[in-house]
């Protein structure tokens, strides 16, 4: 067998349909899209609904809400004020044993539980863990807010939409 004598088994390669040659063709003149009309001219652009407002256009363009008065704490739960072994919980004693990051406003979770009586202070408390603390001996203080007004939040603001 020779290059020459390869051939594609018969009805296996299938010619295209020639369209659009003239009159004397079978799929000529109007070619399958039948006459006249804006779809016939080939000239509809994608996404065109005949002179209606397009959907990209009628849908919002940016999602969602930021709030600018949103506080932002790091939480920080039970489990972890008793693995630490503090006897008096503030965020400067968290800071230094890496527990929370600096500058944060610090929110204890009831998550755990606390052995023994232990002084936490800290910016806000869950009610879950306010009753787990007060019930093993220990008080809470929370500490003021370091601004009267909410402040605007660092994240992403869409305020100029």
């Amino acid at each position: 067998m020779k290059l020459h004598d390869l051939q594609p088994s018969p009805g296996s390669n299938k010619r295209g349909k020639r369209k659009a040659r003239g009159i004397a063709g079978k799929a000529g003149k109007t070619a399958g899209r039948g006459t006249k009309g804006q779809k016939a001219r080939n000239n509809v652009r994608v996404g065109f609904e005949g002179g209606q407002l397009p959907l990209h256009i009628r849908l919002p363009k940016l999602r969602g809400f930021d709030n600018p008065f949103r506080v932002e704490y790091q939480a920080i739960n039970l489990d972890t004020i008793s693995e630490s072994g503090l006897k008096e919980v503030t965020p400067e004693a968290l800071l230094e044993k890496n527990l929370v990051g600096k500058g944060n406003l610090v929110k204890v979770l009831g998550r755990g539980e606390i052995s023994g009586a232990v002084t936490v202070k800290a910016h806000a408390f869950s009610k879950s863990a306010e009753e787990a603390i007060t019930a093993a001996g220990g008080s809470i203080e929370k500490l003021p807010l370091p601004f009267s007004v909410r402040p605007a939040s660092s994240g992403n603001q869409h305020m100029n939409r």
